[in-house]
């Protein structure tokens, strides 16, 4: 595997090859970020070709003052945002079928004492869990999924949508509040 920044330049000269590397390496991570946002399949795959095509026409662009993924998060996100605006209502997608709990069944180890009333709770957390995060205004679940389930750091989601630090802070602490309320509530019937 080149180098991200060779292969950037390569492409930047019009080497198509290089450019698909790129894309080779990076479709991954962008289809699971759009199918986090979106949370249908159907759109993220055109949001995923939708990035790729405008991070080809856009390349030149691209100053490497940041990572090359921070740049097509934030392509990624525009992308998702348009389509929102475009389709107001977002479906209804189960935890199961998004891969934000990706290795959950694998970590999740039986154990003597586990009952079949603790598997029903497990799948009803799961649920509510879901439909809180899907009640999250759309540009706190952008920062919530950005920040806490792709991991990347405060700064890098300021600059792939860019906001100030002060500002993703404010957004994500919104966002968490907001779920700790929703399970709250679940937790108190």
């Amino acid at each position: 595997m080149q180098d991200d920044t060779v292969l950037i330049e390569a492409a930047k000269a019009g080497d198509k090859k290089a450019f698909g590397q790129l894309v080779k390496e990076y479709e991954q991570l962008v289809y699971s970020f759009s199918f986090k946002i979106c949370r249908d399949k159907e759109k993220a795959e055109e949001v995923l070709q939708e990035t790729f095509i405008n991070a080809y026409r856009g390349l030149k662009s691209f100053s490497g003052k940041s990572k090359f993924s921070t740049w097509l998060y934030r392509i990624v996100t525009n992308n998702c945002l348009m389509m929102h605006r475009k389709k107001s209502h977002e479906p209804v997608v189960s935890l199961e079928e998004t891969d934000l709990f990706k290795g959950t069944e694998e970590l999740q180890i039986a154990h003597w004492g586990e009952t079949p009333h603790d598997a029903v709770l497990n799948s009803e957390l799961k649920e509510v869990l879901d439909t809180a995060i899907q009640k999250l205004p759309l540009e706190y679940r952008i920062v919530f999924v950005m920040r806490d389930v792709e991991g990347l750091s405060t700064e890098e989601v300021g600059k792939s949508l860019k906001l100030s630090v002060p500002a993703v802070k404010s957004r994500l602490h919104r966002a968490r509040l907001f779920l700790r309320n929703e399970l709250n509530e679940y937790f108190a019937k």
